[in-house]
């Protein structure tokens, strides 16, 4: 099975999308009564936040990646055969 790299940004996003989705259900179920502009707000915060996170997310990779290959590799040791031409 492939593996694909954690993204917590968007993680993020669609848990604020689905609870907006949720609440706009709950309200065409006559479960509980929201006004129109509700949603709004709580759409526009979640996706300002998943770009905070995004953002910190690829701020931590890069200074991680950085980090790693700013060390010099070890020499290797072992003999390696001749190139032939």
């Amino acid at each position: 099975m492939l593996r694909h790299e954690f993204r917590p940004g968007k993680l993020v996003a669609g848990f604020f999308l689905t609870i907006a989705g949720i609440t706009y259900a709950g309200d065409a179920g006559d479960a509980w009564d929201t006004p129109w502009f509700a949603v709004i707000p709580m759409v526009v915060g979640g996706l300002c936040l998943a770009g905070v996170v995004g953002l910190l997310t690829r701020a931590v990779r890069n200074r991680r990646d950085s980090r790693r290959t700013s060390t010099p590799p070890e020499a290797d040791q072992t003999p390696q055969p001749p190139v032939p031409h």
